[in-house]
This record gives C-alpha cells, structure tokens and sequence, in this order.
C-alpha cells in the first residue's frame, strides 16, 4: 500500500515533468514558426515594420526602409528612431509613443521623415504594443505607410481649388473670400480701408481669335506674372473670369481676360488711380510671343471701399461699373467709381438686355449713305450702315451699342447678318435697270468679325445666296483693326481680293499704320477720317497731311475717298489736293433702301436732263 502511494506520485511528476518539456519543446517550435512567420511578412511587406524599445532604439526594421526611404537596417540601427523624424513632428511621435506605452494603444498619426537623399517623405503611422512578462510595455511594433504621393495629389486638389491653373493665381472662390475678410475687418476696425481693381485686357477677344488661345494663354500669364510681381505683399491678384453686375447680384461669366486686385490700406482716389497706372505700365510692355512682338492694354475700374457697402459684393460691383466705363471710354485707361457711373451702368445693363432680343424680334435695319466722285457728283457706290429700330427709343446708331453687341457675343452674327441684307438689296437695286451704271455697296466689318475663322465663308455663302457679283461688294476696315495682327490682315485681305472683292481702309490717317504695312495690304482705297476733312480748311497741317495721303495713295493705285463732308469748301479743298470721291451730309445724310433708290433715280434722271440740255 505505501509502495503504491509512493509510486502514484512519482509518475505523476514525472508525467508532468515530461509533459511541461513537450510544452515548453512545442512552444519555442511555435515561437520560432512565429518568428518565422513575423520574418516571412515583414520582409515582403510593402509598409515598413520596425520594432523599437521604450527609449526608441531600433530593434528590427523591414527591407521596406531601403526601398522607401533609402536607409539599410546597419544605418538605422545606428541613429535612435526619432531622428530621420521633420523637427516640427517629432514632439507629436514622441507624445505619441509615450501614450502607447501608457496605454499600452497605439495611436494612428502622420508625420514627415526625412530620405537618405535629404527629400521628405509624409508617412503614416500606427504602433501596436508589446508587453513584458509583467505586463508592462517593453516593445512597440510600428506599421509605417509611405503616403507622400497621395498627400501631394490632396495638396494640388486643394491648391486648384483655389487656385486658376493657367497663372497659378487665386481664383474666383479664393478672391471672395479675402474680399469678404477685407469687407468685415473694414467694419469692426476703424480705419481699416481696402480698393478694389478690376482689370480687364482690351480687345482680347479679339486678340484671341487672330493669334490663337495658346498665344492668349501666354499673354495672361505673363500679365499674372508681372502685375504679381509690381504689386505688395498684402495685396492679392486674382483671375476671376469676366465679371457682369446687375441691380441685385454679381454675375461671373466665361472668359479668362479679367483680373481682380485686392490692394490694402488704400483710401485715396489719386493713390489707388498711381495704383492702377503702374498696372497698366507694366501690362504695355511688349510681350513676346511666337517669335513675334505684341502690345496689349488694359482698362481698369477702382472702387473703394464704403461705409455704405452692405456686402461685399457691392464693392465688386462698382469696380466692375467704372472697368466698363473705362472701356466705353475708348480702352486703356483707369476710372474710379462714382454715383454718375452707377446710373449710366444701369442704363447699359437695360441696353445689353434689349440688345439680347433685338435680332430675334429683327429689329435691325440698314441705311445706306452714297459714296459720289467729287467732280461730277456721280454716285459711284452705297455704304451699309447699320441701325437698331429700338421699340422704344427709335433708330440707335451702331456707336451706341456696338460694344455692347461684342460683349454679349452677337455682333459676328450681326455682321454676317449685314453682309447679306446688303448684297441682297443690290440685286434689287440692279434689277430695278434705271440705270446702266454699276453700283457697289460697301459694309462695314469689327474687329470681331475680321477675326472670326468664318468671315470669308460667310461671304462667300451670302455672294451664292444672291449671286451678287463680288466686285460689286466692297469691305471696309479700320487702320486699328488692320494693324492689331498686320500677318492675319495680309491673309484675310487676300483671299478677299482672291474671291475679287474690294477693300477699303477707313479712318485712314488717325492711326499708326507704317508705309511697309500699307504696302503689303492688298487694298483699293484709303478713306481720309472726318476729323482730318473737319480741320483742314483751319489747321494747314491737317491739310498737308490730307495732301500727303492723297498723293501717297495714288503712288500706290489706291484711290481715295474723305468721309464727314460737310460743305461746299470741303469739297473743292478736297478736289484741289487731289481726291476723287466722298461721302458725307454735303451730299446725303444715310437713307433706308427706298430713299436710296429714290436718290439715285433722281440723280439719274438730272444727269439725262443735263444731256437733254446739251
């Protein structure tokens, strides 16, 4: 009995001796299949692992770190784990360990680490613990994601947001925002004064067209560049679009050729206009683009700020009442905003309005003014000219609402439009046979329209459309428009004369059109502005210069007209210094298509009455 006693005990032990040894046998085989394990992921892991102790001593690192931030293991386990960590985030890494040690809770954050090659890296970090046989924590197990690449995309999507991607500007969004910090720092400080600019490149529509939008592309950012640069650190520049206004809110339209300027701590009138005059010097300097020289201009509007101002949108609107004053001004220039500006904006926004449903309700007409031969007073052609047979105001001269039609984005189609209506009424005229002389008509064309890709297909459509004869069309230019892109001019002028249609340059002699580019024009006439043929008789100058026009036009077998004749002493003076025909109110005052026909039937039946006579 006591021998069994004995021996129960006995195996008993040993039993659990040899048990805790497969035990302890089975666990250092699973720990080294952990071991192995843990090797195996970490090694082929894309993130980076490490394990470090409490005091941030390197303890492993995965083959992830050579890849991604360029260091081998020898070199990390040399360095403590925090110093490759940006200064202003290693407080925040540091904090971080400290509360998974606590805790024993690793906590997510990102931080930014420095490369091998001395480049940053953005990383995100999670810790997970572990904890010694007493249950504190000795080790940290660190799980780093290279995210440097999708931070970067975050930081461009923010950036474009508030930014316009051609100029690298602040855009629209942007803009506002200041402009409202501006607004309400402006109402809790005395004293705190902002102006704002609007600053919109002239005739860039125009320009645009003929030199093509990578050419304009160049030329805004180059404008975004240069006024950037003139301007104080406090201010702001922005591309914002066109801007529109109405009695209520701000409209913001397509279109890149509008600049807004934020300029701070600016109260005084002749301050903000020094302001916008450097703007505009620095704007004129020649800009170089395709190898070729080009100038622009800009008109601004200046507002500033009011106590009045309810919002800030206000201010906007009134910088963008003076911009349109400026331009309707004649471009280039600067204007500040005052209550006789507001009235006539609210006039032009009714125009633009109407303007709107004028060609839909075809409420244009055409008037023709007869162009003579000074010394027989025979009418040799008509200009078109075009009229708006307003509802309510009655016949408006295209001077009144031709700008207006550019903005609203009609007046190509109005001249198109205009060509056609003229080349019809001269089939009619021809049909009529009361007379045996062929008549031309003439019809003006904008600067738009010269440099829309159509023109010359819109021609020919209306010449197929009537079967007008093309040498009976004339097309009149201005010595502005011609000299805006003098390349483009030789282009369209030649398939012009190709298709065998006259062309005139008119306002001749106010301009800066060089002898080298009148020569390559291919032209037919000049046509003397009204203001030399109103000052000649008093200013001898102005008739030496009309002198030299006549005399350099027939060098070059162009033939010669003067417009704005308004006497008889303007007419001989005109004949004494050599030019052939004219046009004026001397002669005839524009006349709807009857009244015109009516003209020359009388003119005709005189001239039969003066042979009868003979």
């Amino acid at each position: 009995m006591g021998l069994q006693w004995y021996w129960i005990p006995l195996g008993t032990l040993a039993a659990l001796v040899l048990y805790q040894q497969f035990r302890l046998f089975q666990i250092d085989r699973e720990s080294k299949k952990n071991e192995e394990l843990f090797q195996i992921v970490t090694e082929n892991a894309a993130d980076m692992i490490a394990l470090v102790d409490v005091k941030g001593r390197r303890l492993y690192n995965s083959p992830a770190y050579k890849r991604i931030l360029g260091y081998t293991a020898a070199e990390l386990g040399e360095t403590s784990a925090f110093e490759q960590i940006h200064a202003d985030d290693r407080f925040k890494v540091l904090e971080a360990a400290r509360e998974a040690r606590e805790t024993g809770v690793g906590k997510r954050l990102e931080y930014r680490i420095k490369h091998k090659d001395g480049s940053g890296r953005v990383l995100e970090s999670v810790a997970s613990t572990i904890r010694d046989a007493k249950g504190e924590v000795a080790k940290l197990v660190i799980v780093n994601r290279d995210i440097t690449e999708r931070k970067r995309a975050e930081e461009r999507l923010e950036h474009n947001l508030f930014h316009d991607p051609l100029t690298g500007l602040p855009n629209r969004r942007q803009f506002l925002k200041r402009l409202e910090d501006s607004f309400v720092r402006s109402r809790r400080e005395i004293g705190r004064t902002y102006s704002l600019m609007l600053a919109n490149v002239d005739h860039f529509k125009v320009f645009n067209e003929t030199m093509g939008t990578d050419a304009g592309d160049h030329v805004l950012m180059e404008i975004g560049r240069r006024v950037s640069t003139y301007l104080r650190q406090q201010d702001t520049m922005a591309r914002i679009g066109s801007v529109g206004a109405t009695a209520d809110f701000v409209l913001f339209r397509l279109g890149g050729d509008e600049f807004a300027i934020l300029l701070d701590a600016v109260d005084d009138p002749s301050d903000a206009m020094r302001w916008a005059k450097g703007i505009q010097e620095v704007v004129a300097e020649p800009f170089s683009v395709e190898a070729r020289e080009v100038r622009v201009s800009a008109s601004c509007g200046i507002a500033l700020s009011e106590p009045t101002h309810e919002r800030p949108e206000d201010v906007l609107k009134d910088a963008d009442v003076a911009m349109r004053r400026a331009k309707a001004l004649g471009g280039s220039r600067c204007e500040v905003f005052d209550e006789a500006m507001h009235s006539r904006a609210v006039g032009r926004l009714r125009l633009e309005s109407d303007l709107r449903e004028a060609m839909t309700a075809k409420q244009f007409r055409v008037h023709y003014q007869p162009v003579v031969e000074l010394a027989s007073r025979r009418i040799v052609s008509f200009e078109a000219l075009l009229r708006w047979d307003h509802p309510t105001q009655g016949l408006i001269s295209p001077y009144r609402f031709i700008e207006a039609a550019e903005d609203t984005g009609i007046l190509v189609s109005i001249g198109h439009w205009l060509i056609l209506q003229a080349c019809r009424q001269l089939c009619e005229w021809e049909a009529d046979q009361f007379s045996k002389q062929p008549m031309n008509v003439t019809v003006n064309v904008s600067a738009r329209q010269f440099a829309n890709a159509r023109l010359v297909n819109d021609i020919q459509d209306a010449l197929q459309q009537t079967g007008v004869d093309p040498s009976r069309l004339q097309l009149e230019i201005t010595e502005g428009i011609a000299e805006t892109d003098p390349t483009l001019t030789v282009t369209v002028l030649s398939h012009l004369k190709h298709l065998g249609i006259g062309v005139i340059l008119d306002d001749f002699g106010t301009g800066a059109t060089s002898l080298r580019g009148l020569r390559q024009f291919p032209l037919d006439a000049l046509k003397i502005d009204r203001s030399l043929v109103r000052e000649m008789q008093t200013d001898r100058a102005t008739s030496d210069i009309v002198e030299l026009i006549t005399a350099l036009a027939h060098k070059m077998n162009l033939k010669v007209i003067a417009e704005g004749i308004e006497t008889l002493r303007q007419t001989e003076q005109l004949l004494q210094l050599g030019c052939e025909y004219g046009q004026g109110y001397y002669f005839s005052q524009p006349m709807e298509a009857k009244g015109a026909q009516q003209f020359m039937r009388q003119q005709v039946a005189g001239t039969r009455a003066k042979g009868a006579a003979k």
